[in-house]
């Protein structure tokens, strides 16, 4: 299946290679004709979307997009998230799949923007300096920050479509966007959430499916009366 992010393209991706396909038919030339023809199916590979199961474990937080986690290091203090938090890159190449999604049960507080340049991703200069796409998740109820997602824009990778809007309630695993060909996301977890980290440096990754960390749920809130008589 075709991801829906990035239909347009793909419709004028199947059209051209078609329309060559058939010129070079028509001049009597198969064998070129074909390899048209296999040319644009390996172009539409970038645009896959693949069906995904996340995880039902508590606490679980999975890959935001497919790649190869580039990093995990901790951060002194993420202003989104009101303190110090762990930041675990992914570096997708051409041949991932391009569609992000949401690592965690949450809402979503906030969608900003920032311009940027389009530098190499796996310089680390280049990532506060690229454009990027920054999402807050909160808890539905309680309001406290979650996690948060950069998507951020490379050197081939120069559009990011992010498709969640500021108080949508998200499901982990959920489809949220895509960056066309390629790029990095960062997910960012506060450490008051107890993070355990479950993955390391190298080591290829799923969207949706492969859990990047573990976190403490947020507890239930007891009634006035039953926390009244627990104290």
């Amino acid at each position: 299946m075709l991801s829906g992010f990035a239909k347009a393209e793909w419709i004028v991706i199947s059209a051209c290679g078609v329309a060559i396909a058939v010129a070079l038919l028509l001049f009597g030339s198969l064998l070129l004709a074909v390899a048209a023809l296999v040319a644009t199916f390996l172009v539409l590979l970038f645009f896959r979307d693949p069906t995904r199961r996340p995880p039902s474990a508590k606490g679980a937080v999975v890959a935001a997009c497919d790649g190869t986690v580039s990093s995990v290091h901790d951060v002194e203090h993420h202003d989104l998230l009101g303190g110090p938090a762990v930041c675990i890159r992914v570096f997708m190449s051409v041949l991932d799949v391009h569609i992000n999604r949401t690592p965690c049960h949450g809402a979503v507080a906030s969608v900003v923007h920032t311009p940027g340049n389009h530098g190499n991703t796996l310089n680390p200069a280049s990532m506060e300096d690229n454009e990027s796409v920054t999402t807050l998740l909160v808890h539905p109820t309680k309001g406290q920050p979650v996690a948060v997602v950069r998507q951020i824009a490379g050197l081939l990778a120069r559009t990011i479509h992010n498709a969640l809007s500021e108080g949508q309630v998200v499901q982990r695993g959920q489809k949220m966007g895509i960056i066309k060909l390629g790029s990095t996301t960062e997910l960012y977890l506060p450490v008051s959430a107890n993070v355990t980290v479950r993955v390391r440096e190298g080591e290829k990754v799923k969207a949706g499916v492969t859990v990047l960390a573990s976190v403490e749920p947020v507890p239930a809130e007891l009634p006035a009366g039953l926390a009244t008589a627990s104290a």
